[in-house]
Parts: C-alpha cells; sequence; structure tokens
C-alpha cells in the first residue's frame, strides 16, 4: 500500500518489556500510556496526511477510544468539545482465531520480550470490537494473502 508501518510492541516503555519479560500481564496503568503514545504518532501523521498501519493489542473498547481520542478518551467519556482536535479516523482489524493458532505463531517469534504464557491473560482481557466501533473481523485460520487481500478490500 505503500503507507507508513508503526509496531506498538516499539514503543512500550522498558518497564512494561521487563513486566512481560517476567510473565507479569499489564494493566490498564501499564497500557494507557503506551496508549497515548500511540495515539500521538496516530495523530502525527494524519496531521501530515500520511495513511499509516499500526499493529497493537487494542484488547479493550477503552484502549481502542484511547488510540483514537488520546488522553482525552481517559478524562471524558463525553464526544469531542468544541475546540478539541476531532477524533482520528481508524479502522481497527480484529484478527480473530483460537488460541492454539495464536500460541503457535508466538511460538515461532524469537527474541520478543512476551512470552507465551501471556496469551491467556490477552484472552482474558479482550473486549471483542463491536457496533458502533469501526472494524472489521478476519479469521486467522484463512492464509496470509487471503487475510490481506480481505483488509485490503476493506480499506480501498
Amino acid at each position: 500500500l505503500g503507507w507508513k508501518f508503526y509496531d506498538g510492541d516499539d514503543y512500550h516503555p522498558l518497564e512494561n518489556k521487563k513486566k512481560m519479560a517476567e510473565g507479569i500481564p499489564l494493566n490498564d496503568e501499564d497500557r494507557i500510556p503506551w496508549l497515548c503514545t500511540l495515539h500521538d504518532i496516530l495523530r502525527r501523521e494524519d496531521t501530515s496526511r500520511q495513511d499509516t498501519i499500526l499493529a497493537c493489542s487494542a484488547l479493550k473498547k477503552m484502549y481502542r477510544h484511547v488510540l483514537i481520542s488520546g488522553a482525552s478518551a481517559i478524562e471524558s467519556n463525553q464526544p469531542d468539545q468544541p475546540g478539541e482536535k476531532p477524533a482520528l479516523k481508524i479502522l481497527f482489524v480484529h484478527l480473530d482465531g483460537p488460541m492454539h493458532i495464536i500460541a503457535g505463531r508466538l511460538e515461532k517469534r524469537k527474541g520478543h520480550f512476551m512470552p507465551l504464557e501471556l496469551l491467556k491473560s490477552q484472552f482474558d482481557t479482550l473486549e471483542q470490537p463491536s457496533a458502533p466501533e469501526n472494524f472489521i473481523t478476519i479469521s486467522l485460520e484463512k492464509s496470509l494473502p487471503e487475510i490481506v487481500l480481505e483488509i485490503e478490500r476493506a480499506i480501498l
């Protein structure tokens, strides 16, 4: 697509990476500053009119809201106020699949700070996207070319 790509894992603070490496799941207090950083990246790229893809685990509806609206999403559940920067337009791609498929992919990943034993905590935390969120759900049981084609169709 020629779009900029960011991996959210690259922006976790050292404390988060250490916690995960020790097998300790992150909580909201750990994730919110990280999500605000990711929002700032998306906001900067949007201001530059740069189409962007961000890979990250936005497990909860509130996390996705932070990606869209930044820190104001935490302070208020109200719609944008006059004078505020409008919320970002984001299409969330929910890659959905059974734990064993995701576990198999994680086992193949080398040198990453998140161990396989944290996968269950991510499933426990996950809030499936739902209306009125702007999202598509794609099965991880499809082939990689099929997944990419579905995402491209939704974007274009």
